[in-house]
């Protein structure tokens, strides 16, 4: 037990364990003010598969040992499975977590050092968990923070998009599929840490195999999706994410569709806590944090919940980068949302080529424009989550523009500012039953670079349900709406607002099975955008933002230095493209438990020209944990290919304790493409 004396209110920091009904244990790391038991305090839980005891710790000790400084206990949980907790990690939101969740919140509002009122927070796993536990109404919950999550597993997850399926699918079914190797401490667990790794290594299966026998949306993926009935949540709510995370299109839709005071925030960042928010600005979240759970748990009247609905930083223009320190723009506030203060602007298109104001009327020409995109359209799309580890921004969108049909404006006499979801509508027919568009919204400055604000993906068999697609019929003509990300841009004068629509994004999204193409009526197409006209007298009233603050940091040594590569190869020769993505970690050793810890990711895209057949996704990761004479590592591979009717997943998962290959396992998955 460690006493930091660093904040108003000393804080004791502990290892210890909960059992749950069934016997499993539970490893919990909890931060509480030291005079907790005579003066009890409300508790912040977060509620994790990513270890607590090094994977996350940098992140979590700072953060905790605030919350406890500042009067509440900060509680930070393995999931079962993962860490030093017993059992087996199955699959992402089970039932069992969440069920286990709600044992462990009555657990923590029995202790003496607890008033039993408790909130939930967290990023990615931890703020789905934290909406999902709220609608099984727990009664110790009493608000929830969560960060760049969703509220719609199919829709609006890592999984698919418009009924596309991501890359990242097969990029975060690789990653939990290290995590789930991964041992237990046996500093922590003992002589039995190697029975319980065997077990995880044996049972936790491929979950990406799991995934890809859900491609539409089902009962699977209603699962956990709180936006099947937003009233089963019945405490207040702070929703946050950034514009370059993969989640701010969730922050809106809780606006809109609980029941509960809630509160929306979506700053410039990536997949990352607002107080360590990249890009720049970050912000003083954790005293944000602080006064949303005075409010939640503490009944405090301190006005949090009386400030306008929904703050987010208004982007300004900037060059085309794969990774931004700093984004200009400023804060703007709403007060309610859907706003009264954005109203649609709408552009139809022309057979020249331009996005015509819809007042000017349309365009007289008549003629359809056809466009049948190269796979390398999407190489330089960046992640569809950035979660800044390599630069996974998108890069000039030229590089992109040849292989697609592009609409521009004019250039802009006066800047245009928008917020909110930008929307295409457009008439079309297909050549084949199958296929997939892509659309993109572009800032084209003076000197041309062209800088991605956001973009939409449809898979055209979902043009009408993804629970029940249907194939197109070749040659008939459809209208179709294709939603783009939420944001918040400003256009500069003298820019032009480009759409660029594309057959093919790849590796954001799975192609289609075949050569696709489309051909679309500009004239009865449009691009509708949510205009904001700035209120400079309200913007100056707004309460600014206390800068960040957090605890000390932990204490890490770096044995191997990082190293980071984003490439893209094109081999001409042999006509093969593909996208390499490095993140080698390093080795850093955790000075406090005497723990060393290597992580290194490679992924691999590729396809050659032309051949729907050759497309391929590879992703490779390599950990170790070292500890004196102590030493075990993992690597997994995953591999997927796709025929036209068919996905074939083929991995390994090996894993050495010293020098002695302890155990090998080896897959290889057919599964059937649902039109995707």
């Amino acid at each position: 037990m460690n006493i930091i004396e660093h904040f108003p209110r000393p804080v004791i920091e502990e290892e210890t364990w909960m059992t749950l009904s069934d016997g499993c244990q539970i490893a919990l790391r909890i931060w509480r003010p030291a005079d907790a038991e005579s003066n009890p305090v409300p508790a912040i839980f977060e509620y994790l598969p990513y270890r607590k005891r090094e994977l996350t710790a940098e992140r979590d000790v700072p953060m905790h040992t605030w919350f406890a400084g500042h009067g509440f206990a900060g509680v930070r949980a393995d999931i079962r499975g993962s860490g030093e907790s017993d059992g087996v990690l199955k699959d992402e939101y089970l039932q069992q977590e969440l069920d286990d969740g709600v044992e462990i919140l009555r657990w923590i509002g029995q202790q003496p050092w607890c008033t039993g009122k408790i909130g939930m927070i967290g990023i990615s796993w931890g703020g789905f968990n934290g909406l999902q536990i709220a609608a099984m109404q727990p009664p110790e919950l009493a608000g929830v923070v969560t960060i760049c999550s969703t509220d719609d597993r199919y829709a609006d997850d890592v999984h698919h998009m418009g009924g596309c399926m991501l890359g990242d699918n097969l990029s975060w079914a690789s990653t939990m599929f290290d995590q789930n190797s991964h041992p237990p401490d046996p500093a922590l667990v003992g002589d039995r840490w190697r029975e319980m790794w065997m077990e995880r290594l044996r049972g936790s299966g491929l979950w990406l195999e799991k995934w890809l026998r859900h491609q539409r949306r089902d009962d699977y993926w209603k699962h956990g999706s709180v936006c099947e009935d937003y009233s089963q949540i019945r405490c207040p709510v702070y929703a946050v994410s950034g514009w370059a995370d993969g989640y701010c299109n969730a922050v809106f839709r809780l606006l809109q569709g609980l029941k509960v005071p809630v509160k929306g925030l979506v700053g410039p960042w990536a997949h990352k806590y607002p107080h360590a928010g990249e890009p720049g600005p970050a912000i003083g979240f954790l005293q944000e944090c602080r006064s949303f759970f005075d409010y939640a748990l503490n009944g405090a009247d301190n006005g949090f919940m009386d400030e306008p609905a929904l703050r987010v930083w208004m982007q300004e223009s900037v060059p085309p980068s794969t990774r931004y320190e700093y984004r200009p723009g400023r804060w703007i506030e709403e007060p309610v949302w859907p706003s009264p203060n954005i109203a649609p602007r709408r552009f139809t298109f022309s057979y020249g080529l331009g996005l015509i104001p819809e007042e000017e009327g349309p365009d007289a020409d008549k003629r359809r424009l056809g466009i049948q995109s190269p796979l390398f359209v999407g190489l330089y799309a960046g992640k569809w989550c950035s979660y800044n580890a390599p630069p996974d921004l998108p890069h000039d969108q030229r590089d992109e523009d040849g292989g697609a049909l592009v609409f521009e404006t004019e250039r802009l006499q006066e800047a245009v500012e928008i917020c909110g979801q930008p929307r295409v509508t457009l008439e079309l027919e297909s050549d084949q039953p199958v296929a997939m568009v892509a659309v993109r919204l572009i800032d084209v400055a003076a000197d041309e670079s062209a800088t991605r604000v956001s973009y939409g993906l449809l898979n055209l068999t979902h043009r009408d349900s993804d629970e029940h697609p249907e194939p197109l019929e070749p040659g008939r003509t459809y209208r179709v709406t294709v939603p783009l990300k939420h944001i918040a841009q400003r256009f500069a004068a003298g820019h032009s607002i480009r759409l660029s629509v594309s057959t093919v994004y790849w590796p954001i999204a799975w192609p289609s099975p075949e050569p696709v193409k489309l051909t679309i009526s500009p004239r009865n197409s449009t691009l509708e955008l949510p205009v904001r006209a700035p209120r400079p007298a309200e913007e100056a009233a707004m309460r600014a933002f206390e800068p960040p603050e957090a605890g000390p940091p932990l204490s890490v040594t770096l044995r191997q230095p990082k190293q980071e590569e984003w490439t893209v190869i094109r081999d001409l020769a042999n006509d093969q493209s593909t996208l390499k993505v490095v993140n080698d970690e390093g080795v850093r050793r955790f000075d406090d438990i005497d723990l060393e810890v290597g992580a290194r990711v490679e992924e691999r895209y590729s396809h050659s020209y032309a051949n729907h057949e050759s497309l391929s996704g590879w992703c490779e990761w390599q950990r170790s944990f070292r500890r004196g004479n102590w030493s075990v590592h993992t690597i997994t591979r995953t591999l997927l290919t796709a025929s036209p009717t068919e996905f074939r997943i083929r991995a390994t998962l090996d894993a050495w304790e010293g020098d002695t290959r302890v155990f090998a396992e080896t897959w290889d998955e057919i599964i059937p493409r649902d039109l995707v």
